[in-house]
């Protein structure tokens, strides 16, 4: 007998077969585009030592780690746009929305500023600072939404994650303005996003965390369709709205925070990615979270593709990038929201 389920499960699969495909084909051809050309078959040519394989040498030291930072950065911050605007009910909200990314920017400033000495498990003291920071922005947004003792609030959610948005931005600027001018410059170049990793460690830390916050998005796509529809109408039907609000709040942050971590504040993807996927697959969280997951790494890979090629010697942050398509995107989707089309 065939039905809905079926259907969805048919769709499920061919969504995640194209994009999938289309991701790791970006992945995989991605690190060969550069000043340098290279040859997939001389990379992976045993026959050669790798100390005498330039070409091998360029894909794996050089470009590969970048890449898989690219993809990885993409998918968390896409993934966690399509939680937060479910969440929140709003179309523009986006992983920045929070006042997580802030949070994670105003720890990362401090330890470049104050020169912190510290290093667990490979990472050294900006990303630290910077996860710890993601940490404490979720933390008081949570508190500030559930001081009620009614569940969460949404409305409070978002109002206190756009005060704190200001709060952290305000004492970004404090700091910067304690520091001097070598500090500044690698605290105004952090800021704008940037995906040069030094190596495979950093991405390593990033993973696990991104990879958890994967697993529980896998337990939200129901309840993020029916909480579309509003709190009462998907307690109607039998969805705990307290804990799936919680769930979806500490995972999108928990993907926020690893991707900032690892990269910086990269802005707009968590907006560009959710709703392009939308025009292409519809929106059924179902269809609408693996295909971001994909999309978002195969997009923000892409960004970084042209970053450091478009003006090349020079390699600019990835950050400029998506800045420079996902501003004329949002106020296009204002423009839209207005006309009541979003």
């Amino acid at each position: 007998m065939t039905g809905p389920v079926p259907a969805i499960r048919r769709r499920l699969l061919i969504t995640l077969l194209v994009f999938g495909t289309a991701a790791v084909a970006t992945i995989v051809l991605a690190p060969l585009v550069g000043p340098s050309r290279l040859s997939l078959a001389r990379v992976f040519d045993r026959t050669i030592p790798f100390a005498q394989n330039a070409d091998a040498q360029i894909f794996f030291i050089a470009r590969l780690p970048r890449v898989l930072a690219a993809a990885l950065v993409g998918c968390a911050l896409a993934t966690s746009g399509v939680v937060f605007q479910a969440l929140l009910r709003n179309p523009l909200a986006s992983p920045d929305t929070l006042g997580v990314s802030a949070g994670a920017a105003l720890g990362a400033i401090i330890a470049i500023t104050f020169d912190l000495q510290l290093h667990v498990a490979g990472l050294t003291a900006v990303p630290l600072a910077s996860f710890a920071g993601a940490a404490g922005g979720l933390l008081i947004v949570y508190l500030l939404s559930t001081a009620r003792r009614q569940g969460l609030s949404t409305n409070v959610l978002l109002l206190a994650g756009v005060t704190l948005n200001a709060f952290f931005a305000a004492l970004i600027l404090f700091v910067q303005y304690l520091a001097d001018f070598t500090q500044t410059f690698r605290t105004v170049r952090w800021l704008m996003g940037d995906l040069d990793v030094a190596g495979y460690a950093p991405i390593a830390a990033a993973a696990p965390l991104v990879l958890l916050a994967l697993v529980a998005f896998a337990l939200l796509p129901r309840p993020l369709n029916l909480l579309s529809l509003g709190t009462e109408a998907a307690a109607a039907r039998g969805v705990d709205v307290v804990r799936a609000q919680r769930l979806a709040l500490v995972s999108a942050s928990l993907a926020t925070g690893a991707a900032v971590a690892l990269a910086g504040p990269i802005g707009f993807v968590g907006i560009i990615v959710p709703h392009l996927v939308r025009l292409i697959v519809g929106p059924d969280h179902r269809l609408v979270l693996p295909a971001s997951a994909c999309f978002g790494a195969m997009f923000l890979v892409a960004c970084d593709l042209v970053a450091r090629t478009a003006f090349t010697p020079l390699e600019l942050p990835v950050g400029i990038i998506t800045a420079v398509l996902g501003g004329p995107f949002f106020l296009w989707l204002l423009l839209r929201r207005a006309e009541g089309r979003v």
